[in-house]
């Protein structure tokens, strides 16, 4: 059912997953000050895509191999605190340490103008823990499920846009803070569906 905590869950999902490319992203507004616009949309629109497709694979795989095991979706909600706690806790120790944005930022620079191939690189791995967000929707139907990925996709690609050009202004400082602000909305989200799920 399309209810207001559906939306603003998805929202909030969509600002936790993006946060490791809008770092990214960052970092390349850095390296390429002089980046077109269509270059900037072209950019945010593949780590939109990732963040997309993930969940959806996610949702897909819970559906068709795990629903012949009726006493696997007990465990939905612990898999998903736990892979939330995961994802999340790594995103806030790297905020904190800064490591995440300085390789990153090394990374944009050393390549001045990413290629293609670099991008999509970039995209599946800033989207790989998307993944696990299939196992934390698996109780909505299709609809809902393209709809909370669309969503997700959806900020992922303002975030992303708006983070090429904060790095073609003010670089890579608050990258860090983006990355622990994401680490602390994915262990919210991973409490919040571990509560309701139980």
């Amino acid at each position: 059912m399309l209810t207001p905590a559906f939306f603003f869950n998805s929202i909030a999902l969509g600002f936790g997953l993006a946060m490791d490319a809008f770092s990214v992203s960052m970092a390349n507004g850095l390296a390429e000050p002089h980046m077109k616009k269509s270059r900037m949309v072209k950019m945010a629109g593949v780590y939109a895509f990732f963040q997309f497709i993930m969940p959806v694979l996610g949702w897909i795989a819970v559906h068709t191999i795990v629903q012949y095991f009726k006493s696997f979706q007990k465990k939905i909600p612990w898999i998903a605190l736990i892979l939330l706690l995961y994802i999340g806790g790594k995103m806030l120790i790297e905020g904190i340490r800064q490591k995440g944005t300085q390789e990153a930022a090394e990374n944009a620079q050393k390549e001045a103008h990413l290629s293609t191939g670099a991008i999509l690189i970039q995209g599946i791995a800033t989207a790989i823990d998307a993944l696990s967000v299939g196992f934390t929707i698996a109780d909505y139907n299709a609809v809902m499920a393209l709809l909370a990925s669309l969503i997700i996709a959806i900020v992922t690609f303002v975030l992303c846009y708006g983070g090429i050009m904060i790095g073609k202004k003010f670089g890579v400082k608050l990258a860090n803070k983006a990355s622990i602000l994401g680490g602390c909305i994915l262990i919210a989200i991973g409490i919040e569906i571990f509560v309701t799920g139980i």
